[in-house]
C-alpha cells in the first residue's frame, strides 16, 4: 500500500480499489482521522479504538465510512461507545461549508441539553482531506435525534406510552445506546432500564415526515394478520408512534436472528426455515384493503436501485462491473418471457436477518420498506441472502436451507412465481454483494467477484429451465470454491470491523 495518494484520484475513482483501501486502512488517513476525533473531545475523555463498521463508494462523488469509537473517561469505572460517519467529498468549499452550516444548530442544541459529552464538539471538518467528521446524536436531517439521544427526555417519552402505570408511580430511568447511525438516512436507537424489574428493553426507529406513521399502520396490521394466519410465525408490534418526535417504538425480543441459527444446521432450523416461507406465503395474502395505501415497486424500478448500489464495481473491478450490468440486462428480457400475476402485498426486505427466532417461535421485524410488487421478489431476496452468507462463511448446505425455505412457501404458489424468484435471486445477489461485501476486507475483490459469478449461474440455470440457450458466463474462474481458505475465515474479521 502506498504511503501517499491523491485525495481526488480516489474519489473519482481513478486510484481503483488500491486508493478505497489506502483512504481507509493507510496509517496517514487513520492517523489524520483519529486527531480530528481527539480534538473533538473534553479532556480528561481519551480517545480509545475507532472500529471501522462500513464503508460506501459513490464514484465521482463520495467515500463515507462509519465507525464506532471508545472514548475513556478518566475518573469513571465506565468507558462509552459513540457511532462516527466520515465523508470524504468531491465538492468544493463551498458545499462543505453550506453542510457545516445546517450542523450548527442541530450541535449546538445537543450541547445545551448535555447530550453531546464527553465530545465538546460533534462536527469537524478538514478542507486539505476533503473530510467530514459527524458523531452521534448529530444529524440535519434528524433534528429529534438529539432529544430522543436525552435519556431525561426518553423517560417521559416511554412513560406516555406506557400502560398501567399511575401518575404517582416513579417513571424508569433508561440508559440510551445508538445502535444504527447513518446521517441523513436512517436512526435506531436501544433504550434499556437501569432496572429490570421496572421494564424491558425498547428500540426506537427514527424517520422523517410521515414515514413513521405509515410505518406504525403497516407493522400493526401486519402482526395482526400473522397472529390469526401466521401458522406459529408472528411479528413484532410497534408498542407507539410518538408524531411529534416522528418515532416509532418497539419492544425488545429475545433470541437473535434466523442467520445466527444457519451456523448450526438441523431439523430445527429447517423446521423454523419451513414455518418463515409458510408465513411469508401468508404475508403475500394480506388483503390490500387492510394494508393500506403502499408505494408500488416493479422489476424497472428495482434494477435501477441495484445499478446505482453496484456502480462502484465498473469503476473498482471493471470486468466484474460490466458483467453486473450485463447480468441487469439479460434479467429485464428474461422476465418479460415469464408468467406475470398482479402486484400484491410484499415484505421489501426479506431476509435472515429479519426475522428473529424468540422461544416463542419465529418473529418478522422491519416493515420500513413494504410495498406494492411481485411476491416473487420477497422471495428471490431471502434466496439470494441465503446464497451470499454460506459463501461468506465457507458453509456447505446452502441448497438443503433452501429446499426447506421453499417447502414452506411452495404449497399453493403459482409455478410462475417460483420462477421469477430466481430471477429476483439473481439480481438481489448483485444488489447485496454490492452492499454487503466490506471495501475494507483484504478478499473483498475475490469475494465480489465470485459472487457475481454465482448470480450468472443462478440466471443461466432459470434460461436452462425454460429451455432456452444458456449465456456464457461474464465472469471468467470457477464456481465452486472460494478463492482461497484465508478468504473464507475473513468474513467474521471483516463483521467485527477494521480497527484504527
Amino acid at each position: 500500500m502506498k504511503a501517499t495518494l491523491n485525495i481526488t484520484d480516489v474519489l473519482s475513482g481513478r486510484a481503483r480499489l488500491e486508493g478505497i483501501r489506502w483512504l481507509l486502512l493507510a496509517p496517514a488517513p487513520r492517523r489524520t482521522l483519529r486527531d480530528q476525533l481527539e480534538g473533538l473531545l473534553s479532556a480528561p475523555a481519551k480517545l480509545g479504538w475507532c472500529r471501522l463498521r462500513r464503508a460506501r463508494f459513490k464514484p465521482g462523488r463520495k467515500l463515507t465510512a462509519y465507525y464506532d469509537v471508545l472514548v475513556r473517561r478518566e475518573g469513571t469505572a465506565r468507558d462509552c461507545a459513540r457511532p462516527v460517519a466520515v465523508t470524504w467529498e468531491s465538492d468544493g468549499p463551498a458545499g462543505r461549508r453550506h453542510a457545516m452550516a445546517d450542523l450548527a444548530e442541530v450541535q449546538a442544541e445537543a450541547i445545551r441539553q448535555g447530550v453531546a459529552a464527553p465530545f465538546r464538539q460533534l462536527a469537524t471538518e478538514l478542507p486539505a482531506w476533503r473530510m467530514r467528521i459527524q458523531v452521534s446524536p448529530l444529524d440535519a436531517r434528524f433534528p429529534q435525534l438529539v432529544r430522543l439521544s436525552d435519556p431525561r427526555y426518553v423517560r417521559g417519552v416511554l412513560a406516555a406510552g406506557a400502560s398501567g402505570l399511575a401518575s404517582d408511580e416513579p417513571r424508569p430511568r433508561y440508559a440510551v445506546t445508538a445502535i444504527r447511525y447513518r446521517p441523513g438516512q436512517r436512526h435506531v436507537l436501544r433504550y434499556d432500564p437501569q432496572d429490570a424489574a421496572q421494564g424491558g428493553t425498547v428500540f426506537a426507529k427514527l424517520y422523517t415526515g410521515e414515514d413513521g406513521a405509515r410505518v406504525f399502520h403497516v407493522a400493526t396490521r401486519v402482526g395482526e394478520w400473522l397472529a390469526e394466519h401466521g401458522q406459529g410465525v408472528t411479528a413484532v408490534r410497534p408498542v407507539a408512534c410518538v408524531v411529534g418526535d416522528r418515532v416509532v417504538l418497539y419492544p425488545g425480543l429475545s433470541g437473535g436472528p434466523l442467520s445466527d441459527l444457519l451456523r448450526r444446521p438441523g431439523r430445527g432450523v429447517a423446521r423454523c426455515l419451513e414455518r418463515v416461507g409458510a408465513a411469508l406465503h401468508a404475508l403475500h395474502r394480506l388483503p390490500l384493503a387492510v394494508a393500506g395505501p403502499l408505494p408500488r415497486h416493479d422489476l424497472a424500478a428495482e434494477v435501477s436501485e441495484v445499478a446505482r448500489a453496484s456502480e462502484h464495481l465498473g469503476v473498482l473491478l471493471p470486468s466484474v462491473g460490466a458483467a453486473a450490468s450485463a447480468l441487469l440486462d439479460r434479467a429485464q428480457a428474461l422476465h418479460a418471457r415469464l408468467p406475470a400475476e398482479p402486484p400484491l402485498f410484499t415484505h421489501g426486505d426479506f431476509k435472515a436477518e429479519h426475522v428473529w427466532a424468540t422461544p416463542g417461535g419465529p418473529t418478522l421485524i422491519d416493515f420500513d420498506t413494504c410495498r406494492l410488487g411481485d411476491p416473487a421478489l420477497d422471495v428471490g431476496k431471502f434466496l439470494a441472502h441465503l446464497r451470499l452468507w454460506h459463501l461468506a462463511h465457507d458453509q456447505a448446505g446452502l441448497t438443503r436451507v433452501q429446499e426447506r425455505f421453499l417447502a414452506g412457501y411452495a404449497p399453493g404458489a403459482p409455478e410462475g412465481r417460483l420462477l421469477r424468484a430466481r430471477l429476483w435471486e439473481a439480481v438481489e445477489l448483485v444488489k447485496i454483494t454490492a452492499r454487503r461485501v466490506p471495501l475494507f476486507d483484504p478478499d473483498w475483490a475475490p469475494r465480489t467477484r465470485q459472487a457475481i459469478r454465482r448470480a450468472g449461474a443462478v440466471l443461466r440455470e432459470l434460461e436452462r429451465t425454460l429451455g432456452l440457450p444458456a449465456t456464457p458466463p461474464a465472469v471468467p474462474g470457477g464456481l465452486e470454491a472460494p478463492p482461497t481458505r484465508r478468504c473464507a475465515r475473513r468474513p467474521e474479521r471483516a463483521r467485527r470491523g477494521a480497527r484504527c
